[in-house]
């Protein structure tokens, strides 16, 4: 967390480098045509790629498996969305990053490698993350169980409030 703060700080002064070098080269209008275009192209991408995601996690959810890949991808494309959103060159070439299906999943996977999620890769099916859920949450099915105890309580004058 140390890291957001240079990093608020440190690509808002690149944007506007970036913004003021290109302005420079082939005018204002153009630069702000630039920005609203690859806005426009972010959301369409954002639309198709974030469908396509969508489909693929329904899709692995149904075979009863956890769909941990499509989560992370859908990560990167909320973030790669807002990114292209934010007037600039050089968060949109981050944005398209996160956008563009190749280099997408080229990054979830580095994520992967690395064991920055790993609980979620480890995972092989729904079963699996059902079964570690149950086990470290302590929880079991009712089948399981044979010491159920049903019942009611009332409290007595705990709920009264007193009279000053």
């Amino acid at each position: 967390m140390r890291f957001l703060l240079p990093l608020f700080i440190v690509i808002p002064i690149i944007e506007m480098w970036v913004l003021i070098q290109v302005g420079g080269m082939i005018g204002a209008w153009p630069t702000i045509g630039l920005v609203l275009l690859t806005a426009m192209i972010g959301l369409h991408l954002l639309k198709q790629q974030g469908l396509s995601t969508l489909m693929r996690a329904n899709q692995k959810m149904a075979e009863g498996n956890l769909p941990a890949e499509e989560m992370l991808e859908g990560i990167a494309l909320a973030i790669g969305g807002a990114l292209l959103l934010t007037p600039g060159f050089f968060t949109d070439a981050i944005g398209f990053v996160c956008l563009l299906p190749f280099t997408r999943k080229l990054v979830v996977k580095q994520l992967l490698k690395k064991g920055l999620f790993m609980a979620a890769s480890q995972m092989q099916g729904g079963a699996a993350f059902q079964a570690q859920f149950n086990s470290s949450a302590g929880f079991t099915s009712s089948a399981e169980r044979d010491d159920v105890i049903d019942g009611e309580f009332t409290r007595d004058g705990q709920d009264k409030i007193p009279k000053s």
